[in-house]
């Protein structure tokens, strides 16, 4: 196989040997290409200020997409084994301190590898903790499974053609009437329907950006999203948020070096540490988009298990430069996989070209039953049990976790979710990571801090779904591996 050539490195006129990358070999391309480098930064057979072949060269020499190299990049970046310079490239930051996170980095899945996709199949018999729903009984599943039944009884009329391209009229103007009556005025047409959100983080990412554009995203925040925006080939900057709010200098000094295209952003009860922007939060938020002309992407799936009156960006901006990005997952059940994005007409339109041509339209079945639950008279009082057991599972869980000895990051205004840890450091030995390898062995899926975060921890914490979270085999198995 050809070498690649890295101009200006340490191993000038030795050329870049393509990687041993085996496709037939379980793990993924990302994950060999980490451990690869790790090793040979830790063999020394590259030294501190080697330079790295540019993601082309890198992508051509392994016969693997940019994309996979962007990503095997920045979690080099993450591990701190390599450093960038804006206009230079990518160099190898440390050699002797890369042995220490290798146990890390694997060629091959571990249980922590396994875990991800438990988080959101259902399908694990282990305590789901981590895990981004809710039992059944607590989302009303008799009013779900009669909302199905009557979606069943679709007209044979039209059991022909794809549906409609912006989705099921009917609940495009229910969410257009209720969001108007709370939030902001919006029309049906300003409004499309997708397969839940991560669908809708999808198609605006398709529309709004090329690869290697800029993104900004709340560091903790949505675990997905970042592989998704990496998978775009854009750069995910994180902007740290904790319980007091975003970091808005942070924010300022990175749009000015970055020129970002977008920020997505949960305004109200934060995935994933349950906390809410102030009205004088948003309005500077609002503020610095307009100063640097990015959009912003109001992730506002959590809205209905607060309390009314919180600061919505779509509700002061009008949907001139916010788009909002809705779903259903959490109020009644994932399964039913229906989202919504309200936006301006006229990107809107882009929005919908790019739906038909990336999956044609939405599940109208999926849609109708969505509607004739939300227009059920037992929508209401079901949502008000809901966030009422939500609030009766956090107090408990914060209890339990308090009895590990573990505090929350930030004391959570509502919702589904609370982070927690221990305030010391992680070591190779001893962190997010290995615990959750352990748990899963003991029948316990969590969620640790490195699935949430860009920038490396400082601690070791985790985030806790309370309807979970209030368990004795937790509280046992935290209690069994607390420090100290």
């Amino acid at each position: 196989m050809n070498d690649c050539k890295a101009a200006d490195d340490a191993r000038a006129g030795a050329g870049w040997p393509a990687l041993a990358i085996e496709r037939s070999k379980k793990g993924g391309l990302v994950e060999q290409i980490v451990a690869a480098i790790a090793l040979m930064v830790g063999q020394r057979e590259l030294s501190v200020g080697t330079k790295m072949p540019s993601v082309r060269q890198f992508a051509k020499c392994n016969g693997v997409s940019t994309f996979t190299v962007v990503e095997a990049y920045d979690r080099l970046l993450t591990l701190g084994l390599l450093s960038s310079r804006r206009g230079s490239g990518y160099f190898v930051a440390r050699s002797e301190a890369a042995a220490s996170p290798q146990p890390a980095v694997h060629a091959s899945p571990t249980a922590i590898d396994a875990l991800t996709p438990d988080l959101y199949s259902g399908v694990s018999e282990a305590l789901p903790v981590g895990a981004g729903w809710l039992p059944p009984e607590m989302y009303g599943a008799d009013t779900i499974l009669d909302a199905v039944r009557q979606a069943m009884r679709i007209p044979a009329t039209r059991l022909r053609g794809y549906g409609h391209p912006f989705g099921f009229a009917s609940l495009r103007q229910h969410l257009a009437a209720t969001l108007s009556d709370e939030l902001y005025a919006v029309e049906p047409d300003q409004i499309l329907l997708t397969h839940g959100a991560t669908h809708a983080f999808d198609l605006i990412l398709r529309t709004l950006t090329k690869p290697g554009d800029t993104v900004f995203v709340e560091d903790p925040g949505y675990s997905n999203l970042l592989s998704l925006i990496r998978h775009h080939g854009c750069v995910p900057v994180g902007i740290p948020r904790d319980e007091a709010g975003l970091d808005f200098d942070a924010l300022a000094r990175q749009a000015a070096a970055t020129q970002p295209k977008l920020m997505f952003v949960n305004t109200v009860l934060q995935n994933p540490l349950g906390t809410s922007l102030n009205h004088a939060q948003a309005h500077r938020l609002l503020a610095l988009a307009e100063q640097f002309d990015f959009w912003l992407v109001e992730d506002d799936i959590y809205r209905e298990l607060t309390a009314r009156g919180e600061a919505s960006l779509a509700a002061m901006d009008g949907l001139r430069r916010v788009i909002r990005v809705g779903s259903f997952s959490k109020t009644l059940s994932p399964v039913l996989r229906v989202g919504s994005i309200s936006a301006s007409t006229s990107l809107l339109d882009e929005l919908v070209r790019v739906k038909m041509l990336a999956g044609l339209t939405t599940s109208e079945i999926n849609e109708r039953a969505v509607y004739h639950a939300l227009s059920a008279r037992p929508y209401r009082r079901m949502l008000e049990r809901l966030v009422a057991q939500l609030d009766a599972g956090r107090a408990r869980s914060l209890d339990c976790l308090r009895q590990a000895g573990m505090a929350p990051l930030a004391r959570p205004r509502g919702g589904m979710f609370l982070s927690a840890g221990w305030d010391l450091a992680p070591t190779p030995q001893w962190n997010g990571k290995v615990i959750a390898d352990l748990a899963l062995k003991s029948g316990i899926l969590l969620s640790p801090n490195d699935f949430f975060m860009l920038r490396p921890p400082q601690t070791v914490w985790f985030r806790f779904n309370v309807a979970y979270s209030d368990q004795p085999q937790l509280l046992a198995f935290l209690q069994s591996i607390r420090p100290g």
